[in-house]
C-alpha cells in the first residue's frame, strides 16, 4: 500500500485539502481520508481523477487505421497519458473489413496484456452517410453485414462503441447491436429528426462529435443536432478545440442538455504527443498548421486536441467552474462507457492525475502505477 497526500484533492464532486489517499497493490483505492502514515508521499498541486476519452484515432506518431497493432496502442497510451488521459477507446474510422478485424485483434491483445488505459474499441463507421462523411473514405462506406456483426459480437473487446448513420442502418439492426453489448452512437449522418429519434428509442445512447458531420437544427426540422439536444438520456461528445465547434455552440449544448450528458472528446490524430506536422490518411495527407488539422481535400481531419486542453478550453470559453470541466473530461465519459472511473473513492481504480495551477499535467497514474513521467 502507498499513500498520497495532495495539496488539494478533487474526488469527482468537490475539492478537498490535505486528504490522504491510500492505494492498494491491486491498483485500486483503499480509502480517502483518515490517518496518514509517516511515509505518505506529499504532492504539490491538485490531484484529480484521470480523464477518459471516447474517441482517440491516434497519438505518439501513430494512427490506429494505419497501424492496428498492440505496439501502436502502447504508443497512443503513452502519448495521451502525458495529457491526463487514463482511459481511452481506440477509434478506427471507416476502413476495409480486414483492417477492422486487425484492429479488433489488437484491442483484444492489448486488454489481455494490460496495455495501460485501453478500455475497448470504437468503430466510427463504416455504416455512415456519404453526404456527411467528413474525412472518411467514401469507397469504404457500406451497409452493415454479417461480417461486421461478427466483429461487434466479440466478447473480448472490452467496451464496444459503434458510430453509425441511422438512415443507413435499420432499427432492427440497432437493437441487435445493443443486444450484443455495443454502445451505439449516431454520427456522420444526414438523417432527419424523426429517424434520429427512432434510433434513440431503439437503444442508441450517444451522438458522436455534436454539430460536426450531422444534419443541422432548422426552424421546421430538428435534424440530428436538434434531436441530440432534446434527447435528455443521450450523451453528446464535444470536440472543444475551437475549430470544430465555436464557444457559443458549446454554451448552447450545455444549456440544452441535462448536466452530465455532454462529455469532452478529442478526436485526436497521430500528431498528439509527437513532433511531426503531417501524416498520411488513405490517399491524402493531413497537415497541422497551428493546432488545426486539414486534409489535402480541404476538410478538417480529426483534431490536435488533448484531454486536459479540452478541459482548459471548456472552462475558459464557457465560464465553467473547474470541477464541472473536470467532470466533463472524466466522470461523464466514464458514465457513458459504464466505467467506474471518474471518481476518487474507495474501490475505484487509482487512475489519477496531478495538475499544477495552470492545469498542466505533472503526473499520471493508471491503476496505481505512475505512467507519466516515467
Amino acid at each position: 500500500m502507498r499513500t498520497l497526500i495532495a495539496e488539494q484533492l478533487f474526488d469527482g464532486e468537490r475539492i478537498r485539502c490535505d486528504i490522504p489517499l491510500a492505494i492498494g497493490e491491486d491498483g485500486r483505492i483503499i480509502s480517502v481520508g483518515g490517518e496518514a502514515p509517516a511515509e505518505a508521499e506529499r504532492l504539490d498541486g491538485l490531484l484529480a481523477p484521470g480523464l477518459v476519452d471516447v474517441q482517440v484515432n491516434g497519438g505518439g506518431g501513430v494512427l490506429f487505421n494505419n497501424d492496428p497493432s498492440v505496439n501502436a496502442l502502447g504508443k497512443m497510451s503513452g502519448a495521451h497519458a502525458r495529457f491526463g488521459t487514463t482511459g481511452f477507446v481506440p477509434t478506427l474510422i471507416t476502413d476495409e473489413l480486414d483492417v477492422m478485424r486487425r484492429a479488433a485483434d489488437a484491442v483484444s491483445a492489448a486488454l489481455r496484456e494490460g496495455v495501460p488505459g485501453v478500455v475497448g474499441v470504437h468503430f466510427e463507421g463504416p455504416h455512415l452517410s456519404a453526404p456527411k462523411k467528413g474525412t472518411h473514405e467514401e469507397k469504404f462506406i457500406r451497409p452493415l453485414s454479417d461480417e461486421e456483426l461478427a466483429i461487434y459480437a466479440r466478447d473480448d473487446l472490452g467496451i464496444k462503441v459503434v458510430t453509425l448513420a441511422p438512415e443507413n442502418v435499420s432499427l432492427e439492426d440497432i437493437r441487435k447491436l445493443v443486444s450484443l453489448g455495443v454502445k451505439v452512437c449516431l454520427g456522420h449522418s444526414n438523417a432527419d429528426g424523426a429517424t434520429a429519434a427512432a434510433a434513440v428509442q431503439a437503444g442508441a445512447t450517444g451522438f458522436t462529435h455534436l454539430y460536426n458531420a450531422m444534419s443541422p437544427l432548422q426552424s421546421r426540422e430538428p435534424g440530428m443536432v436538434g434531436t441530440a439536444l432534446i434527447s435528455d438520456d443521450a450523451w453528446c461528445g464535444l470536440i472543444a478545440d475551437g475549430h470544430h465547434v465555436c464557444a457559443e455552440a458549446m454554451q448552447l449544448a450545455l444549456k440544452a442538455k441535462p448536466r452530465g450528458k455532454v462529455m469532452l472528446v478529442t478526436d485526436a490524430m497521430s500528431l498528439v504527443g509527437s513532433d511531426e506536422n503531417s501524416f498520411p490518411l488513405f490517399d491524402r495527407v493531413v497537415t497541422k498548421v497551428g493546432d488545426k488539422l486539414t486534409s489535402t481535400t480541404g476538410e478538417l481531419a480529426g483534431s490536435h486536441l488533448d484531454m486536459i486542453g479540452a478541459v482548459r478550453n471548456i472552462r475558459d470559453w464557457c465560464g465553467m467552474d473547474l470541477e464541472e470541466a473536470l467532470r466533463m473530461g472524466g466522470l461523464y465519459p466514464a458514465q457513458f462507457l459504464g466505467s467506474a472511473a471518474g471518481r476518487i473513492e474507495a474501490g475505484a481504480p487509482a487512475d489519477l492525475i496531478l495538475l499544477d495551477e495552470n492545469l498542466q499535467v505533472q503526473k499520471t497514474w493508471i491503476g496505481g502505477r505512475e505512467v507519466f513521467p516515467k
